[in-house]
């Protein structure tokens, strides 16, 4: 079997100085359990197992009187009781490189695309890194021109902002982000597929993302098959690959699909290693390692640039109180919701205006484009409370002219929304257009700049008697 230098490397740094031992006590399942450790090793530690089809890398999950229990990235096929286990003195750090822009690799930086070697750079990057120290960051940047029209109106972006996107299966989570990857404004793009589907991988990268998407883009990927600290590893080796190349002053677009996945396999973990399960099965870990794994997006501090991140959340049933779509909103600096009734009308991306939220509104919006998006928005929640009532004819035109202008409104808006993975357009293009349906429609967009008025103080409002008694003295 050929083996790269990188590889060779990899395996080298991995085993290098590993002269503490132990040996394989018992396998039961996915956990190994080794006795001769307990006193070497901590949790997280890399160790490699000596087996009769050669090394096979594992992670020390747990570790109590009984021995130290490990997980396998690969499989632990050819294991015996017995057999030796040597502790490695690295391997928990990728070294990333300019030349992994435009290429495909798997969670432990190995080349999957077939191109060839892939360089290592000279700067180790930690897979766990500390998030930027918090008072040391910038503030959110300005907005990023995404080329979807959807986005760029009603949930804006901006340079280091963390967003949510929350769907259910089939509804066009991963076409939405082969869209940003084409056409957001980035340096560089960083893709994390998590738990992915092996069968939709090439389709992914072939037709989703196509040439132009994968020239600036490094994708990581690890599919459903693959162990879960292999799928968990996945989204941390995105995480630092978009840091390297944030530390290099670039602005990075990290697009991790997806969170949910990556939960599913910190729960096998957590559960394998003996914690208890909480909510729907998840152990109380990941309700940590969630923070720790966002909170590395975002600004940058001093000279280097800034991750904009996006998280895709597969929410089970579309159900929105899904533990792990709970927490994820919390952190989120926004979240963008898509509807499968929406997707099933045909409207792609199937975002739901209503429900969908960028807490970087309205500072990154202008004054014009905030009253564009302002009056779209009320006449969408206009209809939107009289929908059920105009499809049945309980509502008769005349009635209220705002619900007859909204209801003119929104066919022209559903046509305007929709776009293909190919289709891009500029914002103020897309402000211009959505400002026209408006004006057909007979809705005015007021663009007029009102000053708020002063209040009164509050003496001038109170009666006399009260004003005397609190202050005069």
């Amino acid at each position: 079997m050929h083996t790269s230098f990188s590889d060779l490397s990899s395996k080298t740094r991995s085993m290098e100085r590993a002269s503490i031992t132990g040996e394989v006590r018992s396998a039961l399942g996915l956990v190994l359990t080794v006795t001769g450790l307990e006193r070497a090793v901590g949790i997280g530690a890399r160790c490699v197992v000596q087996g009769r089809k050669g090394p096979v890398l594992g992670e020390v999950v747990g570790i109590d009187e009984g021995g130290t229990r490990l997980l396998p990235f690969g499989s632990w096929d050819g294991i015996r009781t017995g057999d030796r286990v040597a502790v490695a003195q690295s391997g928990d750090e990728i070294r990333p490189d300019a030349a992994w822009i435009g290429r495909v690799i798997d969670a432990l930086g190995r080349p999957l695309d077939g191109k060839g070697r892939l360089p290592e750079g000279t700067n180790p990057c930690p897979l766990r890194q500390t998030p930027p120290p918090a008072f040391q960051r910038r503030r959110v940047g300005a907005k990023i021109d995404t080329g979807v029209k959807v986005l760029d109106v009603f949930t804006p972006i901006c340079h280091g902002q963390r967003m949510g996107v929350f769907a259910g299966s089939g509804v066009g989570k991963s076409t939405l982000m082969s869209m940003l990857a084409r056409s957001a404004q980035a340096d560089v793009i960083v893709v994390g597929l998590v738990g992915e589907r092996g069968r939709e991988v090439q389709d992914f990268i072939q037709e989703d993302l196509g040439e132009e998407g994968l020239a600036r883009s490094v994708v990581v990927v690890s599919t459903g098959d693959e162990p879960p600290l292999m799928r968990r590893q996945a989204a941390w080796t995105a995480t630092a690959v978009a840091e390297h190349f944030r530390d290099q002053g670039l602005s990075v677009l990290l697009l991790i699909d997806s969170v949910t996945r990556f939960a599913m396999a910190q729960r096998e973990i957590g559960l394998a290693g003996g914690e208890p399960p909480t909510a729907k099965g998840y152990p109380p870990t990941i309700f940590a390692e969630l923070p720790r794994l966002m909170e590395r997006a975002g600004p940058g501090t001093g000279e280097a640039g800034d991750i904009t991140a996006l998280y895709t959340v597969l929410v089970d049933g579309d159900d929105m109180d899904d533990p792990i779509a709970d927490a994820v909103r919390g952190i989120m600096d926004g979240h963008v919701v898509l509807d499968r009734r929406i997707a099933e009308q045909g409207r792609f991306p199937a975002v739901h205006l209503l429900r969908s939220v960028s807490r970087m509104l309205p500072d990154c919006h202008s004054e014009a484009q905030y009253a564009i998006y302002r009056t779209a928005r009320r006449a969408a929640a206009r209809y939107a409370d009289m929908e059920e009532l105009h499809r049945i004819g309980a509502y008769r035109e005349g009635t209220d002219p705002e619900v007859d202008a909204a209801i003119r409104f929104s066919a022209p808006l559903e046509e305007f929304l929709t776009q293909t993975r190919r289709e891009s357009m500029a914002p103020e293009d897309t402000f211009g257009h959505l400002y026209n349906r408006l004006s057909e429609a007979g809705i005015q967009v007021n663009l007029a700049r009102k000053e708020p008025a002063n209040p009164a103080p509050l003496r001038d409002k109170l009666p006399e008697h009260v004003k005397k008694s609190i202050f005069d003295t």
